[in-house]
C-alpha cells in the first residue's frame, strides 16, 4: 500500500508550483486529490494532468472558502495550503490595501481554516501552512513580510493546541525555483538559480518537488505537530 492510500487531501492553490508537486505526490501515494485555485482554466488543465478534482475560487473570499469546505466529503485527512508571493515595500511606499491582502493570505486564511477544519479533518490529518524564510533578516521594505514570518510559528503552535488531535505544521522554505519565483525575479531568475547553485550546501537550487516530499512527510508521521519545518538548501547556513 501507498502512504495516503484511500486518504483524501485538498490542496488550496493547487495549479501550479508546489501546491501542484505536492497535489501530484499525494496522488502518486495513493490520495484522493482535490485542488483550489482562483484561475480556473489553469486549474482545470492542472486537474487533468494529475487526474485531481478540482474547485475554482478565491481563498481569501471567506464565504466562497466556507461554501467549498461544507460542500466536502467528512472526513478529509489533509489540507495543504499556498499562498502569494511575499510583499516587499519601503515603508514611504507601502501600500496598506495590499499589505491588507499579504495579512488576509498568510494570517487571517490558516485562523479561517482551522475554524472549518473541526469537525472536517480527521483526528490525526493535517493542516499544512506555507512560510518563508527570508522575513528574518532587518532591511529596508521587510517590515511586513517580517512581521508575517515571525507570526507563522507562533500561530502554528497555538492552532496545534487548539486543534487537537487534528495536526498542525508550517513549512519555511527559502528560494524555491518555481513560476512565482520567476514571476518576482524576472529577468534576474537565471543569474539567482547560479548563485544558489555555488553557494548553497546543496549545491543546487531548490525545487518545488522538495517541497512536496517534505509535505507528504508532514501528512504521513502522526508524531510532528506544531512545529515549523525550514527547508532552504542550506541558505541560512551562508
Amino acid at each position: 500500500m501507498t502512504e495516503l492510500d484511500g486518504q483524501v487531501v485538498v490542496v488550496i492553490g493547487g495549479s501550479l508550483g508546489i501546491g501542484l508537486e505536492t497535489a501530484r505526490r499525494a496522488r502518486a501515494e495513493g490520495a484522493k486529490v482535490i485542488i483550489t485555485a482562483r484561475n480556473a482554466e489553469r486549474l482545470e488543465a492542472a486537474g487533468q494532468e494529475i487526474g485531481a478534482e478540482t474547485a475554482a475560487f478565491d481563498a481569501t473570499d471567506f464565504t466562497q472558502l466556507t461554501t467549498f469546505f461544507n460542500g466536502l466529503p467528512t472526513p478529509i485527512d489533509h489540507i495543504l495550503v499556498t499562498g502569494p508571493g511575499p510583499y516587499y515595500a519601503p515603508l514611504p511606499e507601502l501600500d496598506l490595501d495590499r499589505a491588507r491582502e499579504d495579512l488576509e493570505s498568510h494570517l487571517l486564511l490558516p485562523i479561517q481554516l482551522g475554524k472549518l477544519a473541526i469537525g472536517k479533518v480527521r483526528p490525526g490529518g493535517t493542516l499544512i501552512f506555507m512560510g518563508g524564510t527570508g522575513g528574518r533578516k532587518s532591511a529596508a521594505g521587510m517590515s511586513v513580510i517580517g512581521a508575517l514570518t515571525a507570526a507563522g510559528p507562533a500561530l502554528t503552535r497555538n492552532l496545534a493546541v487548539e486543534l487537537a488531535p487534528i495536526r498542525v505544521n508550517l513549512i519555511a522554505a527559502g528560494f524555491v525555483d518555481t513560476p512565482l519565483s520567476a514571476t518576482l525575479l524576472g529577468d534576474q531568475l537565471d543569474a539567482r538559480r547560479e548563485q544558489l547553485r555555488t553557494t548553497l550546501p546543496i549545491g543546487r537550487v531548490v525545487g518545488p518537488e522538495d517541497i512536496a516530499n517534505l509535505a507528504v512527510h508532514l501528512m504521513t508521521n502522526t508524531a510532528l505537530t506544531g512545529g515549523t519545518y525550514d527547508i532552504d538548501g542550506g541558505q541560512q547556513l551562508v
